[in-house]
């Protein structure tokens, strides 16, 4: 996740949802799926027929919830006592993403990315000014239990050291089309993608030799732990990373391929103080960052430099598909935040489909008013989407909105806390439904 922090972190990422205004192109209403829960981040369902959801917490446990609509009493896991403790005011670390391997049903083997004390062989690394290392790492079910998996059988498959306790990523997604493994990983952390443990001048997203601000893609049915697949980008070179997909990422907090169309990766890259942006991850491409943010120019000397005209070599830069302004700095801004979301294929809100829901974590830090939103595509090949506001028509609803969810038939959940730290099980999860 990742956030502003006002005179210490330039940066917030999670999300909230606030009833929007009355010129919202759509409308929606809320039903409370579940709660009791401590900063839900992910929920999904495994691919075995069981109809069942597992809920990842960001304090280190995967509830799971029955196909009755009920949690079970016992957390599916518990990787708490592997994490580093975190802040109580706010934190961006934790248990942050969760995939099951396409062949669940027939091997049990799920993956999940938490955080870690920093390694203590870090190469290179000025340990005591590291923050941490995220782990991402395969475990199994229990063979006697369906609803348990076993500790145990830990297998750390990837790993990457940070510098700052923010911009960590870690969303897990099976490819639709190719059954490898895509990694969401942020900069490192702190602003502006400078400071301790980042690359000087250019940044660590466009630093080809570092995974920090990159997407991941590897291949975790063949070597050991895990092998590249050959078609990999960047394969063969010596001056980039062979595991890399794709750079010039600030934090890709939450990224999902749409389930329709061509199953194209959407990434909703987080930004810095001016501009929140949703990319079409390419295969290879640069997506700009530190050289831009959004679609323009950043100086990281002067990051909220958003009146004075800007020029800039944006010569190889792909540009994203969706942007809107931070509303404390562009006039007409949304939030502060983005929080991604999922390209509608279900059935309930046909005037949907097609469409990219998602939104931002709020409108303020200390108080929670968070957006939800909804982006159409162009008519014109090229053109930006156009992003409008989401209403929500049975409630007065505020609360930080943590993600967005989707389960196996394409319906969308929104998954929110009141409280800007994980802590007290007091978070919830709604459904999105019809506002008629």
């Amino acid at each position: 996740m990742t956030r502003r922090l006002t005179a210490v972190l330039v940066s917030v990422l999670v999300l909230g949802l606030w009833a929007g205004s009355a010129s919202a192109a759509e409308k929606v209403k809320l039903q409370l799926f579940a709660d009791g829960l401590v900063h839900p981040l992910v929920m999904l369902n495994p691919p075995d027929g069981s109809k069942r959801l597992f809920i990842v917490e960001q304090s280190g446990t995967i509830q799971i919830m029955m196909p009755d609509g009920k949690l079970r009493p016992t957390p599916f896991i518990d990787l708490s006592k592997k994490m580093m403790k975190l802040d109580w005011e706010f934190d961006e670390r934790g248990l942050l993403g969760l995939a099951f391997h396409p062949k669940f049903k027939d091997n049990g083997k799920f993956y999940v990315v938490y955080t870690a004390p920093v390694r203590t062989d870090a190469a290179r690394r000025p340990r005591l000014l590291y923050c941490c290392t995220n782990y991402l790492s395969e475990f199994q079910v229990s063979k006697t239990d369906p609803n348990k998996a076993d500790l145990s059988t830990e297998r750390i498959v990837y790993f990457w050291d940070k510098p700052q306790f923010n911009h960590n990523g870690g969303e897990l997604l099976f490819g639709p089309d190719d059954g490898h493994l895509y990694i969401s990983i942020g900069d490192g952390g702190w602003a502006n993608d400078v400071a301790i443990g980042h690359t000087p001048k250019i940044g660590n997203g466009q630093d080809l030799k570092t995974n920090l601000g990159k997407i991941v893609r590897i291949d975790v049915n063949s070597g050991d732990p895990y092998s590249v697949p050959k078609d990999n980008p960047f394969v063969g070179r010596t001056d980039a990373l062979p595991e890399i997909w794709a750079y010039g990422l600030r934090n890709v907090w939450r990224m999902s391929f749409d389930a329709g169309g061509k199953h194209e990766l959407f990434g909703a890259d987080v930004g810095q103080n001016t501009w929140e942006s949703v990319k079409l991850i390419q295969k290879g491409g640069n997506h700009g960052w530190n050289r831009i943010e959004g679609s323009h120019c950043f100086n990281p000397d002067d990051p909220s430099n958003a009146s004075a005209p800007q020029t800039c070599d944006k010569t190889g830069l792909l540009m994203p598909i969706i942007e809107y302004g931070n509303m404390n700095v562009i006039q007409g801004g949304k939030g502060l935040s983005i929080t991604g979301g999922f390209v509608y294929r279900g059935k309930a809100m046909p005037n949907l489909v097609g469409s990219y829901v998602f939104g931002d974590w709020s409108k303020s830090f200390t108080e929670p008013q968070g957006l939800l939103l909804v982006a159409r595509p162009p008519s014109q090949a090229g053109a930006m989407w156009a992003v409008d506001d989401v209403e929500v028509t049975n409630m007065n609803f505020h609360s930080y909105v943590l993600a967005l969810a989707q389960d196996e038939d394409r319906e969308l959940y929104v998954l929110v806390s009141d409280n800007t730290a994980p802590g007290r099980a007091n978070d919830r999860i709604y459904k999105i439904v019809p506002a008629n």
